[in-house]
């Protein structure tokens, strides 16, 4: 022992060498199986197998570190170094690569939201600091579960010390017709409010008209899933395209432009899909009572609500969700180098950042691969383009039907690609395009666990295409066109404003439910017994969900105005509502006695949000009528007015025609033509009238100026008063 420590001590070089290289091979080492540890669920056999062997390669490296020392081989203490450093090298690698995918998909397993709150004001308000707007009145969402409409502005009021006078409202766009209407100086909204209510026709030209001087955000914790930390069992998942203006996901508030629900079973690999048009009439959850809208307003609510309401809906519990920007996919696809698609017809459409002109993006029918803009495009497409790019570039059928399907169909593309990627540089542009424009309520640990899901379809992919293993299963959701009044009248809450909703059969709904169920194991697949098959036929796949269901169409509140008081009566008893009539008394020359000519509420709303009808109808009429502004008749542009037409005054008394006369105040050569008794055209029955105009009616006063206009009348008898002697 004392001539190794003395051999030691003659090699203080190689001791403090070695030294160094085993202390950082025991810190990478550690780091090392830090995170393959951190990779729980992938290969766990594998996983300790690794580990051990580490830690007897650690092993083996530190004794011959000190062998190094006591025998003095230049050979073999050179190819030790080499060997030494050159493990290092892999280990830190290794451990580097395997923590930034970590770090990268913890991101995506975001437990927070973020909600952001501005304060607007008209464009031409020159106050540019909250600090500025003095004693001006501010309007607020009368929401207290809205964070960005009610939560965070009254924190803003309460940290900023305003002593402004609050103006409450029953909806945003209350709020903001309010601010158009000067009512309201300033109105807090979410910030990406453009964004939100950008297909809202009503209010669309007055955002363009707002700016925001002051903004402040909120993090809120997010449910987090809580299904335990491997994916072995059937599951659901809601995914939920943004179509925003910006990459970032972090917002609380969305636009639900895209939704879609699918289920897997991991045990048989199948897997079934259905796309929700973003207009589907439905109850909202975090609505007062529930209220139907249409279903991309819970989005503003957050994902809490959006899965709530569809679970709702479908009447299914959603495990997990996945949010995505619509700008990230277009990084997506680029970095996957495209994506092959079957491309269902011709079609043009914006650039990812709204833009037409030479922006605009052209996509063929027909397989091809299409990078990312072009995905966007066909995840976007939802309208017939062609009167902006020209005849051929789209098609009348398309809808937000049409769109699901492309959205499927660019879905499908992505996973074809993905299982082909193989270099590291790729897999990193993946990670920190979805890391950045993707959120899920998924643990880091669940997203791991898909490895062995992936493992299982790359060994079947090889020679097959990733529907035909995953047994891909379209549903569609059937329903009809309906334009409601968004109102309630139980809580006052709605825009006020006829939308546009789609509203989905129930029967359809119900067998989507059931195939959802079937495929979640948790309802037996029907087994059918009798099989019609006919030669002349081609066989046509059913589409679970799609076709027509006998059902009854939503009922509305019908419009009273303009009809009889008995109608709204004969209504009401029908319906069992209480009818309240107020009899009026109207100015209107068009109105009628028993006509009614208002009613509250509005027409077209759903009739299990009206409380009682209450109609004015006239009772009395009280029109006076307003004497007509004559337009200057000797300007050309008024020529053809049709107060600058000569009137027919034949059969008409003389003193109306000396009125209009004086109305028109006209450059004409008036003839007038007395016929006095004993004359030949004198008749005693039209004493006072005229029986002839040299013009003949509806002749333009402006051609008649400077020209003549013969009238001849039956001249009135004058008789004498007799005089007293």
């Amino acid at each position: 022992m004392r001539d190794i420590f003395m051999k030691l001590k003659k090699s203080k070089y190689k001791f403090y060498t070695n030294l160094i290289l085993v202390m950082l091979l025991t810190i990478l080492n550690i780091h090392l199986i830090y995170s393959i540890f951190l990779l729980s669920g992938i290969e766990n056999i594998l996983r300790i197998i690794v580990i051990v062997v580490i830690i007897l390669i650690w092993l083996l490296f530190a004794w011959s570190a000190v062998r190094m020392l006591i025998k003095h081989n230049k050979v073999k203490y050179i190819t030790f170094l080499m060997l030494i450093i050159i493990y290092i090298a892999i280990s830190g690698f290794v451990s580097f690569n395997v923590n930034k995918i970590y770090s990268k998909l913890s991101n995506v397993s975001n437990v927070y939201a973020t909600y952001s709150t501005s304060l607007v004001t008209d464009i031409n308000n020159p106050v540019k600091s909250i600090t500025k707007i003095g004693d001006a009145k501010i309007g607020i969402l009368n929401d207290e579960n809205s964070v960005d409409g009610f939560q965070i502005p009254k924190d803003i009021i309460k940290n900023k010390k305003l002593t402004n006078e609050v103006v409450y409202f029953d909806s945003y766009l209350l709020l903001i017709e309010a601010l158009d209407k000067k009512e309201v100086e300033y109105i807090f909204v979410p910030t990406n409010y453009r964004i939100m209510f950008e297909n809202v026709e009503t209010i669309n030209e007055i955002l363009e008209k707002t700016k925001i001087i002051y903004t402040e955000g909120k993090q809120i914790a997010r449910k987090v899933s809580n299904r335990g930390k491997m994916i072995d069992k059937p599951f659901t998942m809601l995914l939920m395209g943004v179509d925003s203006k910006a990459e970032d996901i972090s917002s609380g508030t969305f636009n639900g432009d895209a939704l879609m629900v699918l289920t897997f079973n991991p045990k048989t690999l199948n897997t079934t899909i259905v796309s929700i048009p973003r207009d589907s009439y439905v109850p909202i959850t975090c609505f007062n009572g529930k209220r139907k809208n249409k279903i991309t307003h819970a989005a503003w609510y957050g994902e809490d609500c959006m899965i709530e309401t569809i679970e709702n809906f479908l009447d299914i519990d959603i495990d997990y969700y996945f949010k995505i920007n619509f700008k990230g996919v277009v990084k997506l696809v680029d970095a996957l180098g495209g994506i092959e698609v079957d491309v269902p017809y011709t079609f043009c459409e914006q650039d990812s950042k709204r833009r037409w002109g030479k922006n605009i993006v052209y996509v063929k029918k027909g397989v091809q691969t299409l990078n990312g803009e072009q995905a966007l495009a066909l995840s976007r497409n939802r309208k017939n383009n062609s009167r902006i790019c020209g005849e051929g570039w789209g098609i009348d059928e398309v809808n937000d039907f049409v769109r699901g399907q492309n959205q499927q169909l660019v879905i499908k593309g992505l996973l074809n690609k993905a299982k082909s990627v193989k270099r590291i540089d790729t897999l990193y542009k993946i990670l920190d395009t979805i890391s950045n424009s993707m959120e899920t309520n998924m643990q880091t640990s669940e997203i791991l666990s898909f490895y062995n899901i992936g493992k299982d379809i790359l060994d079947k992919s090889r020679a097959m295409d990733l529907e035909e293993i995953l047994g891909f299963q379209r549903l569609y959701i059937s329903g009809y066109s309906k334009y409601i009044m968004d109102y309630s009248a139980f809580d006052n809450q709605g825009m006020r404003a006829n939308l546009y909703n789609f509203v989905p059969y129930r029967g359809s709904i119900q067998d989507i439910t059931d195939a959802m169920n079937i495929n979640l194991g948790k309802k037996d697949k029907t087994v059918i017994k009798t099989l019609r098959f006919s030669i002349n036929e081609p066989y046509e796949e059913k589409v679970i969900g799609k076709g027509y269901y006998n059902e009854a169409a939503i009922p509305l509140l019908p419009s009273f105005i303009g009809s009889q008081e008995i109608k709204a009566v004969e209504y009401a008893n029908r319906n069992n509502f209480k009818l309240n009539i107020n009899h009026v008394t109207s100015d209107n020359p068009n109105h009628v006695v028993g006509q009614i000519i208002a009613q509250r509420p509005y027409a077209d709303m759903d009739i299990n949000y009206v409380k009682d009808i209450t109609i004015d109808v006239v009772k009395t009429l009280n029109v006076t009528k307003k004497p007509d502004i004559i337009p200057n008749c000797s300007l050309e542009e008024n020529k053809e007015h049709s107060l600058c037409l000569l009137p027919n005054f034949v059969d008409k008394e003389y003193s109306y025609f000396k009125d209009w006369l004086r109305k028109y105040n006209l450059s004409i050569n008036i003839i007038e033509v007395p016929i006095k008794e004993g004359d030949a055209d004198y008749n005693n029955a039209k004493v006072g009238q005229i029986i002839y105009q040299s013009k003949a009616s509806g002749t333009s006063i402006y051609d008649l100026i400077g020209n003549s206009l013969t009238i001849k009348y039956i001249e009135l008898k004058i008789t004498e008063n007799p005089v007293d002697e």
